[in-house]
């Protein structure tokens, strides 16, 4: 069965309109979903719509309200509120296109592939693709999805376009309250050599399918020990062996970082999710011999 498409429209660029269709490029991984159970009578828990002072309602008595002022409401029915005019419904116009890296990764939301609605939009597709292939620029402009009017970036993506909803300025937390405490200081230039031979030893490709969510993996494992012990307890693994944190377990930076480099298989690709890069380990260590300026972390 062929995919829906989430909306259809035209992308507008100056007086070219062209017919598209987009579809979600991403889906929901692996998993573990839990349901509420009350304990004793070992039955779901279930929820009901009511109001203060009548109980239950039916869902066809329920309408969308804002407040205005406390307990004062506008009551809006879908038909209203799907009534609102808004060009952006149908039309994405391309207002302004930058260079890719002037949108920092922050904004970025969520991606949707964008194909050519039919054979006829299809040199016209190509041509705005190409274009922007070209330019090295990513085009935006405003599109309204689900109730919800999004700011979007358009770019190349292998023979078809790729949209990404962006989040707006007022969404995004400046980052200078929470860096405003890390020193403005230079690393110790050993230690940063150190640092950096690792990185280039572990650089290798992205391959998104190296990885996968071992936190699920372990829920599906204790469900199944649960399910096989018959509702009586598992033994969960100790975090005993692992080192602990704070000031008694302070190693040498310089050590650690050379003990990385000598580590079998430090020359792979850091392609492996199994292991934690060890420079992050060795980021809460703090030097013994050498006064560097490395931090020291709780």
């Amino acid at each position: 069965m062929a995919a829906r498409a989430y909306w259809q429209g035209q992308i507008r660029l100056a007086l070219v309109s062209i017919p598209v269709e987009i579809f979600s490029a991403t889906k929901s991984g692996a998993t573990v979903s839990f349901k509420q159970i009350h304990e004793p009578s070992g039955k779901r828990i279930h929820y009901e719509k009511v109001v203060d002072g009548i109980g239950p309602v039916d869902a066809d008595e329920i309408m969308k309200g804002f407040e205005y002022e406390k307990g004062e409401y506008v009551l809006l029915d879908q038909d209203e509120i799907e009534g609102v005019k808004l060009e952006s419904k149908k039309t994405l116009e391309l207002t302004s296109f930058v260079d890719a890296h002037e949108v920092d990764a922050i904004y970025y939301d969520k991606p949707y592939f964008v194909v050519p609605a039919d054979d006829l939009a299809e040199e016209a597709f190509i041509v705005l693709r190409e274009a922007l292939r070209r330019t090295k620029k990513v085009g935006l402009g405003q599109l309204a999805l689900r109730g919800r009017e999004y700011v979007v970036s358009l770019k190349p993506c292998g023979r078809g376009l790729v949209l990404e909803t962006l989040r707006y300025a007022d969404e995004v937390n400046k980052a200078a309250s929470y860096f405003r405490d890390i020193p403005d200081s230079k690393p110790d230039e050993d230690l940063l050599e150190l640092a950096t031979t690792l990185i280039d030893k572990k650089a290798g490709s992205f391959d998104a399918s190296d990885f996968h969510d071992r936190y699920v993996d372990a829920l599906k494992d204790l469900i199944e020990r649960k399910r096989k012990a018959k509702g009586g307890k598992v033994v969960l693994d100790s975090d005993d062996d692992k080192p602990a944190r704070g000031g008694s377990n302070v190693v040498d930076l310089m050590a650690a970082l050379k003990k990385s480099l000598d580590k079998p298989g430090a020359a792979a690709a850091a392609n492996a999710p199994a292991k934690a890069p060890a420079v992050k380990k060795a980021a809460a260590k703090k030097p013994a011999a050498k006064p560097a300026p490395a931090r020291k972390r709780a």
